[in-house]
């Protein structure tokens, strides 16, 4: 990044960060997209996804006074660099060093740990087959699965699900 770049935000299209960060490369920017690992539930299978931490938002760094930005306004997948009364609005570089540094070896962002449970926690089920039933935290697991018992026509049942399914209630 050139001495007088700045960091910049650009909104992207649905679905397009990737495809936004190649177009904004081959134009001579260098952009930062700061992904995560994402765990995804489909048809009863569990697999990791890489996801962009702002869906739809990725940072690209411009030197206003050298390069062409208003180029970025017409670049395959982006919707538009947020701007304020016509000029790019200009984000923080300590926000960029902040975001780098919570990066693993592998360039993803880690996000917290799930709150842990205590046995007889009040819990929420948010998804699935048992959405917004209250119960009790009983215990977890390490594949990622706790048991818990939930109120259920009257009386207490024992459930279990992925963690990823219950809240604090």
């Amino acid at each position: 990044m050139g001495e007088s770049a700045k960091w910049y935000v650009v909104q992207t299209q649905a679905n397009a960060e990737t495809r936004a960060v190649i177009n904004l490369e081959r134009q001579g920017f260098q952009t930062y997209l700061p992904r995560y690992l994402k765990r995804r539930r489909h048809a009863r299978r569990v697999d990791t996804v890489t996801a962009p931490l702002f869906p739809r938002y990725l940072f690209v760094s411009i030197n206003l006074a050298v390069q062409r930005w208003l180029s970025i306004h017409s670049t395959l997948g982006i919707a538009r660099l947020l701007c304020n009364g016509g000029m790019p609005t200009p984000v923080s570089d300590e926000l960029i060093k902040i975001l780098r540094r919570e990066e693993d070896d592998r360039g993803f962002i880690k996000l917290a740990v799930r709150p842990q449970f205590q046995r007889g926690d009040k819990i929420r089920v948010d998804d699935g087959t048992f959405c917004g039933s209250l119960g009790l935290f009983e215990t977890s697991t390490v594949d990622e699965r706790v048991t818990v018992l939930l109120d259920l026509l009257g009386r207490k049942v024992r459930v279990v699900l992925n963690s990823d399914l219950i809240a604090a209630a």
